[in-house]
């Protein structure tokens, strides 16, 4: 997993994300091949989330941690977590 913020990076710099709610704390970036958009989630320290997003980087099991600063976004860096999927 990695960390991110709105307008920190890519997209369209809206700080919404790819299904229209804002980006932020608790939205989280997928491969929606791997788990579909709209998908219910609880992350090992994390907590609760919404499969809102894409990214270009975003491939496979690879998860990307909505934060709302940049700062809390970095603080993250790169690091294996347990994804529960809710439904």
């Amino acid at each position: 997993a990695t960390g991110y913020a709105p307008y920190a990076c890519g997209g369209s710099r809206t700080g919404r994300t790819a299904t229209g709610i804002k980006a932020g704390y608790g939205t989280v970036a997928v491969d929606p091949r791997y788990i579909p958009l709209g998908t219910r989630l609880y992350i090992e320290g994390y907590g609760y989330a919404i499969a809102a997003d894409t990214g270009g980087a975003i491939k496979g099991n690879r998860i990307d941690l909505g934060h709302d600063t940049y700062h809390q976004a970095k603080r993250v860096g790169m690091r294996k977590v347990k994804v529960y999927i809710l439904d």
